[in-house]
């Protein structure tokens, strides 16, 4: 079954409700809000790489108040444990038996707050739930229920002590992005509102956790035409075969940026994708993905100018392919 043109706009409205919802709180980064809400909607996570204090964590907040949901805030430390994040069985004499007690993955929304603090180990502890929605403990598998989703962060300025992700658990992540800072307008809006402390803004839900897995479910029957296709394939191949890269994105990598794309779409009200969705999410999703010759990285090559590269000498479809 293929989304139609009315619920196409019906997506569109609602996704445009979230976004601005969330912009109440975010002021002036509208693009991450609809990335990040593109994540959410594509069941899939979000890695924010950017400095203190440039609103993660009012983000994962103000989304799982617009959805209705639940949220949790993990701060990731060099002793945190693995049983921290998903739960530990403890034993209870009265009953004789082992009980569960969950974690804090067990969230609609779930920050995990400077993810590369943490010993590998304990990273690890997250990729079973963000690839399969469930925790494993002690044999037993639990479900975190849906819509579930992690806002991971990291500093891109202090290293000492940390641990970098491995390229399995970049993987993971649908998308990375950056928030950034406000511009001048943004930031005088925000200081006339210094009296209210961020953890006091409450805002309205805009749609219950149950509208948002049917919204992600409507996001995957979105057309996809065989050029479109072709087209993240060539994309994705020329990351391989890209002097500056030692290792390119994955099949992975496509699949995600078919998902997302197909999101997008919806979100701008249309039932078929386009090139130009392609391209709006080609770096936020393939960027992260891609490992850098060292020689290419010490000459100053990012991997956000490699895909920009790529897109610029790899030619769009003209025409749509006989089906």
């Amino acid at each position: 079954m293929t989304m139609t043109a009315e619920q196409a706009t019906w997506f569109s409205e609602r996704f445009n409700r979230l976004v601005s919802n969330v912009d109440q709180v975010l002021l002036g980064k509208t693009f991450v809000i609809k990335l990040s809400f593109t994540a959410l909607l594509s069941e899939g996570h979000l890695l924010l790489e950017d400095f203190p204090g440039t609103g993660k964590t009012s983000l994962a907040r103000a989304m799982a108040q617009s959805v209705d949901g639940s949220t949790n805030r993990i701060q990731f430390t060099p002793d945190l444990l693995p049983g921290d994040i998903t739960g530990v069985s403890i034993y209870d004499q009265g009953a004789n038996d082992f009980e569960f007690h969950r974690g804090p993955v067990f969230a609609n929304i779930v920050l995990a707050d400077e993810i590369n603090r943490a010993s590998p180990k304990t990273q690890a502890a997250l990729l079973e739930v963000m690839e399969e929605g469930q925790v494993t403990v002690d044999g037993v598998t639990h479900d975190v229920g849906a819509p579930f989703m992690v806002i991971a962060t990291q500093n891109p300025i202090e290293q000492a002590g940390t641990y970098r992700l491995p390229e399995a658990q970049l993987d993971r992540f649908i998308m990375k992005a950056s928030i950034g800072y406000p511009d001048h307008a943004s930031t005088v809006r925000i200081l006339e509102g210094a009296g209210v402390k961020a953890h006091e803004t409450i805002l309205p839900p805009i749609a219950s956790a149950q509208v948002i897995v049917e919204m992600g479910a409507l996001a995957r029957t979105v057309h996809v035409d065989p050029s479109i296709n072709d087209y993240v394939s060539r994309l994705v191949e020329a990351t391989r075969s890209t002097a500056e890269i030692r290792l390119g994105a994955s099949v992975r990598g496509a699949l995600a940026l078919i998902r997302t794309a197909k999101t997008l779409a919806a979100a701008n009200g249309r039932h078929y994708v386009i090139p130009d969705d392609v391209k709006a999410l080609a770096e936020p999703v393939l960027a992260h993905r891609l490992l850098l010759d060292p020689e290419a990285e010490f000459d100053g090559v990012t991997a956000s100018s490699v895909i920009a590269q790529i897109l610029i000498e790899t030619p769009p479809p003209s025409d749509r392919q006989a089906v």
